[in-house]
């Protein structure tokens, strides 16, 4: 969610800023709620300070043996009053809370403006893409032809976008996570965490996976309680901080979690959705970091490096783009994407 004090002080820049993101934001709605906001706690103040007026009067009174039945009837007058405005106040924040839950975070001045992937900007590339004397496979067809990727099984287990792996490649898969893992710990200072893969209501809106992805969680009743699988490990890392103040001192710290994510892909049809692209479940080695706001761009940079020496130890030829403010996640202020060179 957006610094309330800002966008308050500051809500038509914040207007044309969101707008370079494709987001219209209704600042006259905005504006009547604070201002409905507003005059709703002067009310309520002024309705305090008469009620402990009121409350001085009454023990005066009885103090002097007077008929205070007058005042009694007033307190109750204004108790009533209060908690009609007290109702009109929670919900005249409900309607606050709903509208600033809704706006995407606003960019930082180094993202480019653009609406779509078109528009994203090339940093640079990292090595050199291999050249074949034959015909190159993907992924799917070399997973057919070893036996070891089946997707006809998974979906008689549980359906479209999930794979059944076996042999070598889900070894190759565990060692994959396990170099990550040791990579960040022993030569990038991570501290690695075990997560839950369960995650409350609360937590998804402290990541901004609610409101925005409702439609993307898959949702588990159980004790009573609703709670959702968790997409990527960044949420329960990253709810770690949840209303917790931290020492300047502390900062920064980093996490590394590898866990399983899960993602209904709501509206992912047809393009970047075959074989193991874009999948229900899949796995993950998160990096988090807490630090001080103003080392927050430093950081992403240092993050983004320790994300690129996994491609560079493995070999693999990638390029660094930085994403436009159309193409940018929801939560995001800016973004890198590494993508990866495959042959197939």
């Amino acid at each position: 969610m957006l610094d309330l004090k800002t966008l308050r002080a500051e809500a038509q820049l914040v207007s044309e800023t969101l707008a370079t993101r494709g987001y219209q934001l209704p600042l006259e709605r905005l504006m009547a709620l604070e201002e409905k906001r507003k005059a709703c706690q002067t009310q309520t103040e002024a309705l305090q300070a008469e009620r402990n007026k009121t409350a001085k009067a009454i023990g005066q009174a009885k103090s002097r043996g007077e008929d205070a039945s007058e005042f009694f009837s007033h307190a109750e007058t204004l108790k009533t009053e209060l908690e009609a405005n007290a109702a009109e106040l929670d919900s005249i924040q409900a309607s606050l809370k709903d509208l600033y839950y809704e706006m995407p975070n606003i960019p930082h001045e180094s993202v480019p403006v653009g609406k779509s992937e078109d528009d994203n900007l090339e940093i640079c590339r990292v090595g050199e893409p291999r050249q074949f004397d034959f015909d190159v496979k993907d992924h799917i067809a070399l997973g057919a032809q070893s036996g070891q990727m089946d997707f006809d099984l998974a979906a008689k287990i549980s359906g479209a976008r999930f794979v059944v792996m076996r042999g070598a490649l889900v070894r190759l898969h565990r060692a994959l996570t396990q170099f990550m893992l040791d990579l960040h710990v022993n030569e990038h200072g991570y501290e690695e965490v075990y997560v839950p893969y369960l995650v409350n209501e609360a937590s998804l809106y402290g990541t901004s996976q609610l409101p925005k992805f409702k439609e993307d969680l898959f949702n588990v009743e159980g004790d009573g309680n609703q709670l959702s699988l968790i997409s990527t490990a960044e949420i329960p890392l990253t709810n770690q901080a949840r209303d917790v103040i931290f020492d300047e001192s502390d900062l920064p710290k980093r996490y590394v979690a590898h866990t399983p994510c899960f993602r209904s892909e709501a509206g992912s049809y047809g393009r970047d959705t075959r074989g193991m692209i874009r999948q229900h479940q899949f796995d993950k080695v998160e990096l988090v970091h807490l630090a001080n706001p103003k080392d927050s761009y430093d950081t992403l940079e240092q993050l983004t490096l320790h994300a690129e020496t996994v491609l560079q130890r493995l070999g693999l030829p990638y390029r660094k783009m930085l994403l436009c403010t159309g193409d940018m996640g929801f939560a995001a202020a800016k973004t890198y994407d590494l993508e990866v060179w495959l042959p197939g």
